[in-house]
């Protein structure tokens, strides 16, 4: 699925919600909107569409309980308003679901459900099982347990890490701008719309502004990087304004609305889709023009010639970023050495290994069955 017309066909939808369009300006849920949107993610479920929904919003729900009109620096008392929000939205959700006929099940995850391969599996397996009993997962991270160290992060990154996880067809945005400008349309009137994104260059990056609402933690920049994560494990992506009337019901009939990111024709098994955006990135590599040129055309393996620095302090068995000499991002993947080994052999060849270094040795860095190109 590569076009706005193939999104008729789309199977299985992840749709995410944002703060931004579940809440008034007054931090106040909308129930209007939260109506018309589980309405149209019922009738795509009578359709026959397997539909999963990422919800954002709990913090915010929780702070209007509370009275509260902004976000605690704290991190004990954003869980705590976390767990206050999450139980009014699953009960606003599971109420109105239910009122169309709609089963929801409430699905909590961290980052340690994806950096874990066994639990990605395992979260595979029950996602895909609550799909199978016709069941619409609501899903959200575990804000009220996790840390910093086990965060997502943001509610864009989860849906795509969800969307590779089941192997979606497609993946939707909501949120409260109609999708993507060349720049900020809230500061330049004359900012152009952006229909149609096949390959998210540093100036698509730059493009993307920061966090749109003192409610949300995420912008457009976090879409942008969600994007890169769903295009590259098959899924198609639009971004688009839950506000306008109908919004889902007009993306699946191809209408053209939104911006759309097409999928790689070409995308990752689910192995290798664990590798690139289920585990934690520990530093990052920068390997010369020859380098770059033998991975991206002929997905070769890492040797240490071809890497001119590093950053980050890594062990043997982490997940590292490949970088061009212009900073540009092409692959991540599973080191053989640690940062300190490495800084002694990078720019040598192999087999000056054994006067520069003791140990277990290995010819290539970073294997190319242990890397995944991100271009």
């Amino acid at each position: 699925m590569t076009d706005r017309i193939g999104l008729k066909n789309a199977g299985r939808i992840i749709v995410k919600i944002g703060t931004s369009t579940l809440n008034y300006p007054t931090g106040k849920l909308n129930i209007q909107r939260i109506e018309c949107l589980v309405r149209q993610l019922a009738d795509l479920n009578n359709r026959g569409k397997e539909i999963l929904l990422v919800t954002s919003g709990a913090v915010g729900a929780g702070l209007a309980r509370m009275n509260k009109k902004h976000k605690p620096d704290n991190v004990p008392e954003k869980q705590a308003l976390a767990a206050i929000g999450q139980g009014i939205l699953m009960h606003i959700y599971e109420k109105l679901f239910n009122e169309y006929g709609q089963t929801v099940a409430q699905v909590l995850l961290t980052k340690e459900n994806s950096v874990r391969y066994s639990q990605y599996i395992n979260s595979r397996n029950a996602l895909l099982a609550l799909l199978q009993m016709q069941v619409i997962p609501i899903i959200n991270e575990n804000d009220v347990v996790a840390v910093d160290q086990l965060k997502i992060g943001d509610n864009d990154t989860l849906s795509a890490i969800v969307a590779s996880i089941v192997d979606a067809d497609a993946l939707i945005l909501l949120t409260d701008i109609d999708g993507l400008y060349d720049k900020n349309p809230q500061l330049y009137p004359d900012a152009k719309f952006i229909e149609k994104i096949t390959n998210i260059t540093p100036k698509i990056e730059r493009a993307a502004g920061g966090a749109g609402t003192k409610l949300g933690t995420g912008g457009m920049y976090t879409k942008i990087q969600a994007a890169k994560i769903a295009t590259s494990s098959g899924v198609t992506m639009v971004i688009a304004n839950g506000s306008r009337e109908n919004i889902l019901t007009d993306i699946i009939a191809g209408r053209n609305v939104g911006t759309i990111f097409p999928a790689r024709e070409i995308h990752l098994k689910r192995r290798k889709s664990w590798l690139a955006f289920g585990k934690n990135i520990a530093g990052s590599i920068t390997v010369d023009h020859g380098c770059e040129l033998a991975l991206v055309n002929n997905g070769s393996s890492i040797l240490a010639a071809g890497i001119t620095d590093f950053d980050g302090e890594f062990a043997a068995g982490n997940t590292v970023r490949v970088l061009t000499p212009d900073s540009r991002e092409i692959a991540r993947g599973i080191i053989n050495y640690d940062s300190a080994v490495l800084a002694k052999i990078k720019g040598h060849n192999t087999g000056e290994f054994s006067s520069l270094i003791t140990g277990k040795m290995y010819d290539e860095v970073i294997h190319r069955d242990n890397m995944v190109l991100m271009t």
